[in-house]
């Protein structure tokens, strides 16, 4: 999968995920996307909502919280420009369809959140974008993830556009319990999947998502925040800080090295060793010439 100048073949996509983690502080939002590029990350990803479209009024506690959370079109292109400007790619996921119609020409990358593999109207109106599309697969199961993966494909199809699908593990917990983050479940996908396959982390931690590198996991993506402890917030508790999330940046890339490549054959550093270390035929005793 090809992100503009990032080929997932070739490196793994590390996106900090920012998510709502900003808690409606524009300020803080901006603050998060600075320490995200100096953490080395490829990109970052934002929620992008109007919590009317998408909340129901019967549950007016989620409603008010999400309406807190809620980050104005201008700020968001503002947010965009920012990242830009760092060098990174920017994504969103939108939860409701005017939000995907106002992301389309500001996204590099539309997200589908796990909650929403199945709200196929979403991904009509995602898919008309013509940009990449990173899939969430908690919550489903084989046949569910195949049907959206197959729905966005032949949605392109018809428009003769072919620009991109990556299918992200998740569970969708928060936290998930170490015996329920089924990372085993990443070369499956990659097996029988014809695209992309990554990573979405809800551990604690960060030792899940180095796991899920070395299990084949093109892209991952983590949770953000500041301060672990900041509010009451639950996203704050599951995140990566600076500090843990430029180590996971680090130990990502020295695991893609250390991975190489499928071929099999002699390293440049073994080489040498050859003439040393490999057996010859030596007489035991002097043996006559003829």
């Amino acid at each position: 999968m090809r992100i503009g100048d990032h080929d997932t073949c070739q490196r793994v996509l590390i996106v900090a995920e920012i998510g709502n983690n900003h808690e409606g502080d524009f300020a803080r939002a901006e603050q998060l996307v600075r320490a995200a590029a100096e953490c080395g990350v490829d990109a970052v990803r934002f929620q992008t909502f109007r919590a009317r479209d998408f909340v129901s009024p019967r549950d007016p506690d989620r409603l008010a919280r999400m309406s807190r959370f809620e980050l104005s079109e201008e700020q968001f292109h503002r947010l965009a420009a920012l990242t830009r400007q760092l060098g990174l790619l920017f994504l969103s996921t939108p939860l409701d369809i005017p939000s995907a119609e106002f992301l389309s020409p500001l996204v590099d990358c539309f997200k589908i959140a796990s909650c929403d593999n199945n709200f196929y109207p979403l991904m009509v109106r995602v898919a008309a974008s013509r940009k990449p599309v990173i899939l969430s697969s908690g919550m489903a199961g084989w046949n569910e993830i195949v049907s959206a993966k197959k729905f966005l494909e032949d949605a392109w199809m018809r428009r003769n556009l072919s620009p991109g699908l990556a299918v992200l593990h998740c569970v969708s917990a928060y936290p998930v319990p170490d015996a329920e983050a089924n990372l085993a479940a990443i070369p499956r996908l990659a097996g029988r999947l014809d695209c992309a396959v990554g990573y979405s982390d809800h551990t604690l931690g960060i030792d899940a998502c180095l796991a899920a590198v070395s299990l084949g996991a093109r892209i991952i993506e983590k949770h953000f925040t500041l301060n672990k402890h900041q509010s009451e917030f639950r996203d704050h508790q599951l995140s990566a800080d600076p500090a843990d999330m430029r180590e996971l940046v680090n130990r990502v890339r020295r695991i893609e090295v250390l991975i190489g490549f499928p071929e099999k054959g002699v390293q440049p550093c073994e080489m040498a060793n050859q003439r040393l270390l490999r057996r010859a035929i030596v007489a035991a005793r002097s043996i006559e010439a003829g």
